[in-house]
């Protein structure tokens, strides 16, 4: 379970008052090489954890699933460059993606493999983020990305966060 008295991560607000989780560190270095082990066995710190999406109220579960899929989905693998630096290091700030998620989006299962864990369909929440970039370990602005937060609703009535999918970079500003 994530210790809440240790975040590396703030909600606040653009300049557009729409609310952003700034992360103040990265803890997942590189953009040519993520090890996807250690951002699953991060990731493993979440299970058992329930946040609460303020915008509707609807409590998300993690289990080990999410982090099996965080870390090692097709769309995980795909992913190169400053889109695989931006997902591996948005899961230290889970807790507060997931507190600003908002449009949620309803989408029926289609695929049988998912014919039990997403029985009653899936949800898409839009989140954004920002992660410092540095100059001689100075931070001189933040990146801002947009994510995608995909919500399972699984055949026990939960919803679960299942993975944080289509990343993109938004805009940047100055610290």
């Amino acid at each position: 379970m994530i210790d809440s008295d240790n975040r590396n991560a703030i909600i606040r607000e653009d300049e557009n008052h729409n609310r952003i989780v700034q992360i103040n560190e990265i803890i997942f270095k590189g953009k040519q090489h993520i090890d996807w082990d250690a951002v699953r066995t991060y990731a493993l710190r979440y299970i058992d954890a329930i946040y609460v999406i303020s915008s509707d109220g609807a409590s998300i579960h993690l289990d080990k699933k999410f982090a099996d899929e965080f870390a090692g989905s097709i769309d995980t693998k795909r992913l190169r460059g400053a889109s695989a630096k931006a997902k591996a290091n948005a899961l230290q700030a889970t807790p507060e993606l997931l507190q600003i998620s908002c449009n949620p989006r309803y989408i029926q299962n289609y695929e049988a493999k998912h014919a039990h864990d997403a029985k009653l369909g899936w949800y898409r929440y839009d989140s954004r983020f920002s992660l410092p970039v540095y100059e001689n370990d100075q931070i001189i602005r933040y990146n801002v990305f947009k994510i995608t937060m995909l919500i399972r609703h699984a055949e026990d009535g939960r919803k679960y966060l299942y993975d944080m999918v289509n990343i993109k970079k938004e805009t940047e500003y100055t610290a």
